[in-house]
C-alpha cells in the first residue's frame, strides 16, 4: 500500500477530504521522524514503537580496494509492533494473487 492509497482509505472510511488527510499523515510522519532524530522513541498503544536503536563502531572491509574501514557507532530507527498488531498479521490468511493476462 502505498501513501496515496493509505490516504484514500482513510478518507474513504472517514469522509474526511483526501487533502485533510493527506496533511495530518505527512504531519504524523513529520513528528516521528523529528522525535526520533532527537533521540526520542515513539509508542503508539495497540499498534507499535518507533525506536531509536544504537549500532555499535565496528570494522567494514571494502572489497574491490581490499581495505578496512571503521564504522563509528550510530543511531537507527527500528519499529516493534504491538502483540496486537503482530498476532494479526500472524494470523492473516495470504490473499491470491491475481493472474496478470
Amino acid at each position: 500500500m502505498t501513501k496515496a492509497e493509505l490516504v484514500a482509505e482513510i478518507s474513504n472510511k472517514t469522509g474526511i477530504e483526501k487533502t485533510i488527510v493527506l496533511q495530518t499523515v505527512e504531519a504524523s510522519m513529520k513528528v516521528i521522524k523529528n522525535t526520533m532524530s532527537d533521540g526520542e522513541n515513539v509508542y503508539l498503544r495497540g499498534f507499535g514503537s518507533f525506536i531509536v536503536k544504537r549500532r555499535a563502531q565496528k570494522l567494514g572491509r571494502i572489497i574491490s580496494k581490499n581495505t578496512t574501514i571503521i564504522i563509528p557507532e550510530h543511531n537507527i530507527p527500528a519499529f516493534k509492533p504491538a502483540k496486537t498488531f503482530a498476532n494479526k498479521v500472524k494470523n492473516a490468511k495470504p490473499k491470491k494473487k491475481e493472474a496478470i493476462a
